[in-house]
């Protein structure tokens, strides 16, 4: 069963369709929309301030979603896959992201609809990323438009089949 911890009076919100993996941990004020998983030694930790996801995110295994004491909240919007050995920090994730394996973001970013961040890509500090875009590198910058790569639908396949993966366990 997954580590859910009650912290400074506030209790991780849950659906029913969620799938929890039994290494996750979800501590204090965070919130989950419907049909999210969260993977094997995830961890989602709203000690520090607020942590809101949408509908139909899967936070992969080894990931970290935090988030900054008294500035920045994290949102994670509708349809995100956060991969594995992933951070999110204290950043606002708008729908229909991928965040790929290994990839960080960091405090006060933006990344905006239909975007893919590469794995083991590094989104500085105060960042926003454009729409319909891919971005990688060391600080991450785009490389290509969604729409004129090889990898156009994927961010929706993934999504999907995470919410397929999560009812192999439930």
């Amino acid at each position: 069963m997954a580590l859910i911890k009650e912290l400074n009076n506030k209790q991780p919100k849950i659906p029913q369709s969620c799938y929890l993996a039994e290494t996750a941990t979800l501590i204090g004020d965070v919130v989950l929309g419907e049909e999210c998983s969260i993977w094997f030694n995830a961890v989602i930790r709203g000690d520090v301030n607020k942590i809101t996801i949408g509908n139909k995110v899967n936070i992969q295994d080894n990931a970290m979603v935090h988030c900054t004491y008294l500035k920045h909240p994290t949102v994670i919007g509708n349809n995100v896959s956060v991969g594995h050995n992933a951070i999110v920090h204290g950043c606002i994730i708008e729908d229909n992201v991928l965040i790929g394996m290994g990839a960080i973001v960091m405090d006060n970013c933006v990344v905006k609809s239909n975007v893919i961040v590469a794995a083991g890509a590094v989104v500085t500090q105060n960042t926003v990323l454009e729409s319909n875009a891919i971005y990688a590198g060391i600080p991450a910058k785009k490389v290509k438009d969604l729409n004129a790569s090889d990898f156009k639908g994927e961010i929706e396949r993934i999504a999907n089949n995470y919410v397929l993966y999560s009812s192999w366990y439930k």
